[in-house]
C-alpha cells in the first residue's frame, strides 16, 4: 500500500464561524490524524514507537489551496503517502479532497527523534516498513525560505496552557498556527482566503512558557511572516499568501448532505 486514504466529516470544532466552511488550519490536523492513522497500520504509531525511546515530529509543512472549502457537515477525503526518504528526512505528499476534487495539496517533513538525546534517528526502520511514492504534488522538496520581513503589523503574548499539550507533553502543532491566527483581524479574514501556509517548527515549547508572536508585511502584497518567540529563540516561522474572495455559494442556499438525513 503506498498510499494511504481515510474520510472525515467536518465537524463545528473545525469550522469557520463565518461561512460554516472548514477553516485551513484544520485541514492540517486532519492530515496529521491521516498520517498517525497510517503509521498504525504498518506498526509505526506513537505507541509503538515509545518503548523503542523514539517519537514523531513534524518540522515543515506546505500547504496550497486550490478550490472552495466544504462546508460543515460534509465528508472529505485525505491522501497521504511517503514520497521521499532522506538519510535523517522523512517526506510525505498529500492531497484533500471535497466531492472528488482537490481542495488542497501540499508535503511535510518528519523526523524520528531519539527521546533522550532529541536526536534525529536514521530512517532504515522506515524504509523497512513504508514504500516510496515519488510523487510530488508541489514539485520538488526544497529548504523553506522566508521571504523578506516589513513592517510588524500586530503582536501578541501567548501563556502555554494545558489544552496546548500533546501527547508528548510539548505544545500541539495547531496551537502554533491558531496564535499566528489570532494576530489577524475578523475582518480581514472575512474579505480575504488563504491560498498557502507554510510551516516550519523550529523549536519545542511546553507548559507555562510564554510565546510571543509577531506578524509582518513582506515585499509580497497580502503575504505575512508570522514569527512565534520564546526567551528570543525561534519556536515557529509560519508564512501565509491570502487573496481576495471571490463569490462564494452561502449556506442556506447549498444542499448540504445533513439536510437529507433522516
Amino acid at each position: 500500500m503506498n498510499k494511504y486514504s481515510h474520510k472525515y466529516d467536518v465537524i463545528l470544532d473545525n469550522m469557520d464561524l463565518n461561512e460554516y466552511r472548514l477553516r485551513p488550519i484544520s485541514a492540517i490536523m486532519y492530515l496529521q490524524d491521516a498520517f498517525a492513522r497510517f503509521c498504525a497500520t504498518k506498526k509505526m504509531a506513537a505507541y509503538d514507537l515509545f518503548p523503542k525511546n523514539l517519537y514523531w515530529i513534524v518540522s515543515e509543512f506546505n500547504v496550497e489551496f486550490t478550490d472552495n472549502l466544504p462546508f460543515w457537515s460534509e465528508e472529505i477525503t485525505t491522501e497521504i503517502w511517503i514520497s521521499e526518504i532522506t538519510k535523517l528526512k522523512t517526506y510525505t505528499d498529500f492531497n484533500l479532497y471535497y466531492k472528488d476534487k482537490i481542495f488542497a495539496k501540499g508535503n511535510a517533513c518528519w523526523f524520528i527523534l531519539d527521546q533522550q538525546t532529541k536526536r534525529p534517528a536514521k530512517t532504515g526502520l522506515i524504509l523497512e516498513h513504508f514504500n516510496v511514492c515519488p510523487e510530488f504534488v508541489l514539485g520538488e522538496h526544497k529548504k523553506f525560505t522566508l521571504l523578506n520581513t516589513q513592517e510588524k503589523v500586530r503582536e501578541i503574548v501567548h501563556k502555554n496552557n494545558l489544552s496546548d499539550l500533546d501527547f508528548n507533553n510539548h505544545v500541539n502543532n495547531k496551537s502554533y498556527i491558531n496564535i499566528a491566527e489570532a494576530t489577524s483581524t475578523n475582518e480581514f479574514k472575512k474579505s480575504h482566503a488563504l491560498k498557502t501556509l507554510n510551516i516550519k517548527f523550529n523549536r519545542e515549547s511546553f507548559l507555562d512558557d510564554i510565546l510571543i508572536c509577531s506578524t509582518y508585511k513582506t515585499e509580497t502584497p497580502n503575504a505575512y511572516v508570522h514569527k512565534i518567540m520564546k526567551n528570543e529563540e525561534s519556536i515557529c516561522d509560519i508564512q501565509t499568501l491570502w487573496e481576495n474572495k471571490s463569490t462564494q455559494e452561502d449556506i442556506l442556499t447549498y444542499n448540504l448532505a445533513v439536510k437529507t438525513e433522516k
